[in-house]
């Protein structure tokens, strides 16, 4: 094996901290990535990383070697984008993060346009509510909805979600519906728990923003079970209208206090700050701005 792919490996299995999960990226096996990884040694005639039976780290000239192999690859992948871009078509894996139920929904059908327009170009989605760590998790793109607090990412607007409070009629049985927002105190409320505001429901009414302070028994860290419990009955929702396939049409959601609509949330593509970023990771990134 090369040199530079035996280099791609050890930023790798650097960055992520495991060769397991390096190996599980690259369709491999572990022994497979220790053999890299030692034959780079072998060649640069320096030990690169301290393995233990709990965790590896970088040794001194791991880390020099590093940083240059880093720059070594941003270099690399800047002037693959050059003749890329010269040909005018896009080549490599793309490896894109999106949330579960916004990824089901809208990802996934974009992509399948974008690979008909670039059949030079793979992408591997990766589905999680959690925010994974980028460079740890070898992400290339990732969807956030929300606000970005990270100051490590870049981030490219690629549109809006507007949100909705519904509840389904088995719970407006139960319970009189909420005239204003304050009465939803007094309500069976699902809290996301993703969001920095998740118990606190903000919203743009005719006379300015409201803040309610929300509560219930039932709380969720993923979009789909928030679904899945506002459709059972269990409380009330605040809910991206993404998120919805018809059951509003099909009477099995009801749209609440719609004088008063939830704020809406920023739809951002983010990447790693000190990476360069590749055509083909932006040329995915615009295809989505364009659709969203």
């Amino acid at each position: 094996m090369d040199v530079l792919a035996q280099m791609k490996t050890f930023v790798r299995v650097a960055e992520a901290g495991s060769f397991t999960a390096v190996a599980h990226e690259q369709g491999t096996t572990q022994s497979t990535i220790s053999r890299q990884i030692a034959a780079l040694e072998q060649h640069l005639g320096a030990r690169l990383l301290t393995r233990t039976t709990r965790a590896l780290s970088l040794t001194e000239d791991g880390r020099a070697f590093l940083a240059q192999a880093l720059r070594t690859l941003d270099t690399l992948a800047e002037a693959e984008g050059v003749v890329g871009r010269r040909k005018g078509q896009p080549t490599g894996l793309v490896r894109l993060a999106t949330p579960v139920v916004f990824g089901r929904l809208h990802i996934v059908p974009l992509v399948a346009a974008f690979l008909t327009r670039y059949p030079e170009v793979s992408v591997e989605v990766v589905m999680s509510d959690s925010f994974t760590d980028l460079v740890e998790q070898g992400i290339d793109v990732a969807i956030r909805v929300g606000e970005i607090t990270d100051q490590s990412l870049v981030a490219h607007p690629i549109g809006r979600a507007r949100r909705l409070l519904v509840a389904s009629p088995a719970y407006l049985k139960r319970h009189p519906a909420p005239r204003v927002p304050a009465d939803l105190s007094q309500h069976e409320c699902i809290v996301y728990t993703r969001l920095a505001t998740s118990d606190r429901w903000h919203f743009d009414g005719p006379d300015g923003p409201i803040s309610v302070k929300v509560s219930g028994r039932y709380r969720a860290d993923n979009s789909e079970a928030v679904r899945e419990g506002m459709l059972r009955g269990l409380g009330i929702a605040v809910i991206p209208a993404f998120a919805f396939a018809g059951e509003i049409e099909k009477k099995q959601a009801r749209v609440l206090l719609e004088d008063f609509e939830p704020r809406p949330l920023p739809i951002n593509a983010v990447y790693p700050s000190r990476r360069f970023v590749p055509l083909r990771v932006r040329a995915l990134v615009d295809a989505l701005a364009d659709q969203l």
